[in-house]
């Protein structure tokens, strides 16, 4: 088994197929396949099932994906510490659920390095993914939230993956909507008051499961619900639907302008508020990227986190 062998597993599972793989590779799709063939002969296992489709990772191969990763992010930290830096295209990549917090960083993380000497990434997506993005080594931060209602779950499916959970704030909850809603200008909202506008909520996916949605206070019972995939739909709907939606309260203004706002959820007997803890997840053990390490430090600094 060689690195050359490791980084071209990895490019076909990141582009799905071999024929894209061989193009991002600048090597033949034949060449490539053959290489494939001998190192899943050497381990003994199909890495890939071959389909119409392209190239999806067998149930032995999204394993074994997992660990070269893993081992050729390691070597690219050698290779950057120890190489000419300048012949280093280097990758750091972030999976999150949606939050403008999170991309804000990012954006100053960016602003930071030479854009002609990295490959970044910035995976805004489902609760699910940013697990398996981070578990899988495709991103090397995640950023997610655990409350009381999400907590064991979430923890659960975080140690299965080897995978840690670093605090960065807790917030209440939020109800975000578009300034002109008629309720924008109250200084708490009650469930009540909210059972005529529509709520907004981030789709999970065909395995989304109840415990895996972005919104805090989700086991509340929400008579009208619209599901959305992306962050600009939703403010869309907030605007011609007069939808609202669940969060922290957290809002970054340079990226999403002005015209929303949050006012605090208004608990009663039924519908108590929660917590949300926001944090980032990383691989346990891993060695840290410098570029990780200033994106760490500009979220902490837009959330005004203490070490």
């Amino acid at each position: 088994m060689t690195l050359q062998q490791i980084l071209y597993t990895i490019t076909i599972a990141d582009a799905g197929s071999m024929n894209k793989a061989a193009e991002k590779l600048y090597v033949s799709q034949p060449s490539l396949t053959n290489s494939i063939k001998e190192l899943e002969k050497e381990i003994g296992i199909s890495i890939f099932l071959r389909t119409g489709r392209g190239a999806v990772p067998t149930s032995q191969g999204a394993e074994f994906l997992m660990y070269a990763r893993q081992v050729y992010q390691q070597y690219e930290l050698l290779l950057e510490k120890y190489s000419d830096k300048d012949k280093l295209k280097r990758k750091f990549g972030v999976s999150t659920q949606h939050y403008s917090f999170a991309v804000k960083a990012f954006v100053d993380t960016v602003n930071q390095f030479d854009t002609l000497n990295f490959e970044f990434a910035m995976r805004e997506t489902k609760t699910l993914e940013v697990i398996t993005d981070v578990a899988t080594l495709k991103s090397e931060i995640g950023i997610l939230f655990l409350s009381n209602f999400n907590r064991k779950i979430i923890t659960k499916m975080l140690n299965d993956n080897d995978l840690e959970f670093h605090r960065l704030i807790n917030c209440n909850a939020y109800v975000y909507l578009y300034r002109q809603h008629p309720l924008a200008k109250n200084k708490s909202i009650s469930i009540e008051q909210l059972y005529e506008y529509p709520c907004l909520t981030f789709e999970q996916g065909d395995n989304g499961s109840f415990y895996f949605s972005e919104e805090i206070l989700s086991d509340n019972d929400y008579p009208r619900i619209i599901k959305t995939t992306d962050r600009a739909t939703m403010l869309n709907l907030m605007k011609g639907l007069n939808g609202y939606t669940l969060c922290s309260g957290i809002i970054c203004e340079e990226l999403n302008g002005n015209d929303f706002v949050a006012v605090p959820f208004k608990e009663d007997a039924y519908n108590k508020n929660s917590v949300m803890e926001i944090g980032y997840i990383t691989k346990k053990h891993s060695i840290q990227s410098p570029t990780a390490e200033v994106y760490i430090r500009e979220i902490k600094k837009y959330l005004h986190c203490s070490d």
